[in-house]
């Protein structure tokens, strides 16, 4: 591993019918089309859903680059099949069921999770950060939690849902918390530990295999990396950037703690609830709990202290300039869940905000 770690990404798209814009069960189809134009997609649980997996990327910018060549590929696949892929954390118009991909897998997930499973159509982002063990992967996940809910907050996009206005910036992340091994990860001591209680949960059958870990950071199972599974799928390449960029300087620093002998703070339960519950309602928009120092502070001076947190990182990297840049441009601008609710206040019509998804989705 070199003194930079590598970084890569994965986003989840809604597929929507371009006409009634309701989520379109073909996530099969879009997947083949995409394959013989040169793009992989995996399918979710969900068959309106499809995922995209960038390369190993050194740099920001050359993740950036995958990035857009992945949306547009998978969008033009889309296309191709009279749908549209879009960024959004949520499908806003909704049947009261979504139907499940049709594997063997997936099938017995949709049996045993019921209506959790059939109520998923939920889109995220797992940012993957190059580390040197599970040990280490395991700290940074405790090192991190702090700062989970302002990931959140900075990425929200699922304010509008069941053709209304949901109250919360990111309610796809109030839905996610309902299965048995997702939302913040517990404080575990060591890999040992992770690995015990992992098994645990597959024992009782709380779970059926390892891959229904979805705490929000998990050591990944099949690679050399830390993934954080926090954010919604940020509306635009450019939060999805900006969005890595943050979480790599953060593991970045979390293992220069490691390797002074730190042990990372240990957070109270409902203090750490809260402040979910504080980003997932309030976004960038309000309030959240600065959960280092035990009070209350606005969701956009929280960000502002984790840039300072990893700003030596930032400057490791090259990119402490460009990532106050767009933060600069989201606080005018607005993230995707404030594009949402604008779009949506216009006339209270579901096609304005399948309208400005599409045009950042691939903007």
């Amino acid at each position: 591993m070199s003194d930079l770690p590598t970084v890569g990404a994965e986003e989840e798209f809604l597929l929507v019918d371009r006409q009634t814009g309701e989520p379109a069960p073909r996530n099969a189809d879009v997947a083949a089309e995409a394959e013989r134009r040169g793009v992989t997609l995996q399918l979710e649980l969900s068959s309106c859903q499809v995922e995209t997996t960038s390369g190993v990327a050194h740099t920001s910018a050359e993740l950036g680059v995958e990035l857009i060549r992945l949306r547009r590929g998978a969008a033009q696949a889309a296309q191709a099949g009279g749908l549209q892929l879009l960024a959004l954390g949520l499908p806003p118009a909704t049947p009261h069921e979504l139907p499940v991909t049709d594997t063997e897998r997936y099938q017995r997930i949709g049996a045993q999770f019921g209506m959790v499973a059939h109520e998923q159509g939920i889109c995220g982002c797992h940012v993957h950060v190059e580390v040197p063990d599970r040990s280490a992967a395991v700290y940074a996940g405790n090192w991190l939690r702090p700062w989970l809910p302002s990931l959140l907050a900075l990425s929200a996009n699922s304010a509008i849902y069941h053709n209304a206005d949901t109250g919360y910036a990111s309610w796809r992340s109030v839905l996610w918390r309902r299965w048995p091994a997702a939302g913040p990860p517990p404080h575990f001591a060591s890999a040992e530990e992770y690995d015990d209680t992992v098994r645990m949960l597959i024992d009782t059958e709380a779970i059926l295999d390892h891959k229904m870990i979805y705490w929000d950071v998990r050591p990944s199972a099949d690679l050399p990396t830390v993934e954080v599974r926090v954010a919604d799928v940020p509306a635009t390449v450019a939060e999805t950037v900006l969005l890595a960029t943050l979480i790599r300087a953060a593991v970045m620093t979390s293992l220069q703690a490691r390797d002074r002998g730190e042990e990372p703070r240990r957070l109270p339960p409902a203090a750490l609830r809260a402040a979910y519950w504080k980003a997932a309602h309030d976004g960038l928009a309000g309030r959240t709990i600065d959960l280092v120092h035990s009070r209350a502070v606005s969701a956009r001076e929280q960000l502002g202290a984790l840039v300072r947190e990893v700003h030596p990182a930032l400057d490791a990297l090259g990119e402490y300039d460009r990532v106050v840049d767009e933060l600069d441009r989201i606080a005018g601008q607005g993230n995707g869940a404030m594009r949402q609710r604008s779009a949506w206040r216009r006339r209270g019509e579901v096609r304005d905000v399948l309208a400005e998804a599409a045009a950042a989705t691939v903007g």
